[in-house]
């Protein structure tokens, strides 16, 4: 019996205890707190299987659809593809390159189709996945294969050159197995060819799965403050998260019959935990996944003509693309049902000027969530559309929320309306921070975990972004978000992009500075911008940094501003 059979077998059994255990058993928001912010949804139960075993079981419910396809190559796999290469890798890791439990195999590439088959692989096999950005520098791969404690890489050829120059820095055995996303690839000297390890069928006993709670999974992320530490998550956080996702006042996909599936365009990175847990989420309801490995306006074009998707995880800055950019037509998007908006605080006229663009009835739900909590948080049911346009939503089920005064010891829950940090619990919720100890203390109060990010709430629960808390300028004492004034600048006519940061000011501390993108042939009267930002703002939070149009703004692989960058390479001119 193969390894799938087995999973199989032993879902079905579960499934039996499940039914009359699901009240008693996970993680339950109603009976823990009193004094914070609940779910408005019912709780969910959240099956108690590795996420391995979870992928497997639904998985294998739609074994002749297809999975995933490449939108640039398209080539593609069913369901029943994913398992049976996933299977081979799994046991050819050990086999071959004599893998044991617990030891870490990282994935350096950007969206392929193969990316899903490899992560079920890994997991089958007992191991972690670490996922490393795709533009990294080699000295930013070394520095997560050295932390992470990685044995093998998996990259494609065209990044090789990047990837063997960073494994050979330092100076650790690891193994690299590349995955030839081109009919013109070869494997180079020295690399393992994937289709190698996916295709052949190889005899050996089935892995020892880690338990639930073991680390199977460590995006990267600064957190607050910070180098990059891994973020070490378990199965039962991803799976829970699944699980949250899926309740019926969340859940983006119909379900699958003979005529019809659900496409996603996958444009968001699966290296991060957004575009990961989202995408994955969408799989195991049967949905088509179309991988796109880079954002070009022609290639996410061409996808939304050729494959008009029905449901689209993305950031806000595509958002601001598809409503702007003359080429895209509303046709390509007559079969969008559902816009998923996260990483990033999407304004209320952009979501407007998006419905506009569609020109026919269609969910907007904008999320917040956090590597750290694998990663959704909060999203703004199905049944509530409309009602609190630039809301984040409110806490998915058996999740938990406070929000408290900043830097307060007490964790004290702040009345509505009130700016403070805000602070979660969940089962979706970290373990912690790899081998960082004293990081993982300070970003915990109380068994709350501090998200670093400023929000205020209203009576009916539903959360609103105001900042990140490291990113709050301070004019004379008095704080002021960016994004409340990037929001404003959007506004204005000809702006595309925006993004705002504190500079140093002699008397007031600091100042706001704009920088501004401006679209295609405009030219923007950077005078009548910041009159029209006077006119609308309190006199601390008036431009007086300056405006600065400039090409394009830095912005990290999920879609949020790189503020700091833009900070940093400022001071960098004044010294």
């Amino acid at each position: 019996m193969s390894v799938i059979s087995r999973i199989l077998v032993r879902n079905i059994l579960r499934s039996t205890c499940n039914v009359s255990c699901a009240n008693q058993k996970g993680y339950s928001s109603q009976t823990i707190e009193e004094n914070c912010l609940k779910s408005k949804s019912s709780d969910v139960y959240i099956p108690e299987i590795t996420l391995a075993e979870y992928l497997v079981n639904n998985f294998s419910k739609f074994p002749n659809k297809i999975a995933v396809e490449c939108g640039v190559t398209k080539r593609k796999y069913t369901f029943d593809d994913v398992l049976v290469k996933s299977s081979n890798l799994n046991k050819n890791f050990r086999k071959k390159l004599k893998l044991q439990k617990g030891d870490v195999v990282a994935f350096f590439m950007p969206n392929v189709p193969e990316f899903f088959i490899t992560t079920i692989g890994v997991h089958l096999a007992g191991l972690k996945l670490t996922t490393i950005n795709s533009v990294y520098t080699p000295d930013e791969i070394k520095r997560q294969l050295v932390d992470s404690g990685a044995k093998v890489l998996v990259t494609l050829p065209e990044l090789w050159q990047n990837a063997k120059k960073a494994v050979e820095e330092t100076k650790n055995s690891i193994s690299i197995i590349t995955i030839k996303n081109k009919n013109s690839d070869t494997t180079p000297t020295g690399a393992i060819d994937w289709a190698e390890f996916a295709n052949t069928p190889t005899d050996i006993p089935d892995a020892e799965l880690p338990s639930i709670h073991e680390t199977i999974y460590m995006p990267y992320s600064s957190g607050t403050t910070g180098l990059p530490k891994g973020v070490e998550l378990s199965s039962y956080n991803i799976v829970a998260n699944i699980a949250q996702i899926r309740h019926p006042d969340f859940n983006v996909v119909e379900s699958i019959t003979d005529t019809h599936q659900d496409v996603t365009i996958a444009i968001l990175p699966l290296f991060h935990i957004y575009g990961f847990t989202c995408i994955t989420s969408m799989m195991t309801d049967g949905a088509k996944v179309v991988t796109l490995p880079k954002f070009t306006p022609d290639g996410y074009m061409n996808s939304l003509r050729d494959y008009r998707p029905h449901v689209l995880m993305i950031v806000p800055p595509i958002v601001i693309f598809l409503y702007s950019h003359p080429n895209v037509q509303s046709e390509y998007l007559s079969s969008l049902r559902t816009v998923f908006s996260g990483a990033a605080p999407l304004g209320a006229l952009d979501e407007e000027k998006l419905r506009r663009k569609v020109g026919k009835p269609f969910n907007v739900l904008q999320g917040y969530g956090l590597s750290e909590t694998s990663p959704v948080v909060t999203v703004i049911p199905l049944s509530l559309q409309g009602k609190y346009p630039g809301s984040m939503g409110s806490a998915i089920p058996n999740t938990l929320l406070k929000v408290v005064k900043i830097d307060d010891n007490e964790g004290k829950h702040l009345p509505p309306h009130t700016n403070g940090e805000l602070l979660i619990k969940g089962p979706q919720v970290m373990k912690g921070y790899y081998n960082q100890p004293e990081q993982t203390k300070n970003t915990f109060l109380n068994g709350w975990f501090k998200s670093g990010d400023i929000v205020r709430y209203n009576e009916d629960g539903m959360l609103y972004s105001a900042d990140r808390l490291k990113e709050l300028i301070k004019v004379k004492g008095l704080q002021v978000p960016p994004a409340e004034l990037e929001e404003i600048i959007r506004d204005y006519p000809g702006v595309l992009e925006a993004a705002v940061i504190g500079i140093p000011h002699e008397r007031h501390g600091e100042v706001p500075r704009a920088y501004v993108v401006a679209k295609e042939n405009y030219k923007i009267d950077v005078d009548k911008l910041r009159k029209q930002v006077e006119s609308k703002v309190a006199k601390h939070k008036r431009l007086e940094g300056g405006i600065v149009i400039v090409e394009e703004i830095p912005k990290n692989a999920s879609g949020k501003l790189m503020r700091r960058k833009l900070k940093s390479k400022y001071l960098e001119e004044k010294i």
